[in-house]
């Protein structure tokens, strides 16, 4: 009976090490717990879709190399609310030594005569490089020659010039106070756009497609997650970006008058490292 329990308990240990959630459980479960997709996971880390899914289900053969794949686990826990440390750790010990082991033994592999290329060949190809730029340089330089004579002419019309008077073009029409305001995607862009707290639009926005703003919403704000991937109109008139590239932006105020005067006040996101 001793000897007995004693074979039982390494099985009970290895029984609890199994019940530990892998990295890809704990990242999927805190972003179902925040009711987030890997839609707006990729659009807010920028690491694709596909590489998200398979960190998710472990499957290692479909990622780069160990570094990247760390470094996508570390911004995916950073979107989560989870550890980046502790989530890079974790997924060090779950890949294990293999990866690493085949991406070491590619380094020191000694490389095959056969396949080194021919001393002749490099030196050619540095001769055609330097041959090259000669070229350019000369033809650089032709074409520059004929822009000095005009200069010389243009001194010389320059006061009939200076006689006319200069016309200013005239200012773009301000847009109406009413003017709808359409949200176009030119990129993949999520945004959520409020009003006074409740939520009229939440999503993910394919390039090309539009949101236009209800002219009934009396304070509407957006969030969006890629800025330079969202172009806003005010009628027929483009306002300004609404926030730094890269930066999930909150609380831009979609009024007309506010996006095309610079009273948006936008509240960029730290960005996700």
């Amino acid at each position: 009976m001793p000897k007995r329990d004693i074979e039982d308990e390494p099985l009970d240990e290895e029984l609890v090490e199994s019940a530990a959630p892998t990295v890809g459980e704990r990242l999927r479960a805190a972003r179902e717990e925040k009711k987030l997709n890997l839609e707006d996971i990729a659009a807010q880390t920028r690491i694709p879709q596909r590489h998200l899914e398979s960190i998710e289900t472990a499957e290692w053969d479909k990622l780069p190399a160990p570094t990247y794949t760390i470094g996508f686990a570390k911004s995916y826990a950073s979107a989560v609310g989870l550890d980046r440390t502790d989530v890079g750790d974790q997924l060090r010990e779950e890949m294990g030594g293999q990866r690493f082991a085949n991406s070491q033994s590619e380094v020191i592999e000694a490389a095959d005569p056969a396949r080194t290329m021919p001393k002749w060949l490099v030196i050619g190809a540095v001769i055609a490089v330097i041959v090259l730029i000669v070229l350019l340089s000369w033809l650089n330089k032709r074409a520059l020659e004929p822009a000095v004579q005009p200069a010389a002419s243009t001194a010389v019309v320059a006061p009939t010039a200076v006689s006319r008077p200069q016309q200013q073009a005239p200012a773009p029409p301000a847009p109406a106070a009413n003017a709808p305001v359409v949200l176009t995607a030119t990129g993949p862009a999520w945004i959520r756009v409020t009003d006074q707290g409740k939520t009229l639009f939440e999503g993910m926005l394919q390039p090309g497609k539009t949101y236009q703003v209800p002219q009934t919403a009396t304070a509407p704000m957006l969030r969006v997650g890629a800025p330079e991937a969202l172009r806003v109109t005010v009628g027929s008139a483009v306002a300004p970006q609404v926030g730094p590239s890269g930066q999930v932006t909150s609380n831009v105020s979609l009024k007309g008058s506010d996006l095309m005067h610079g009273g948006a006040q936008p509240v960029p996101t730290a960005p996700v490292h």
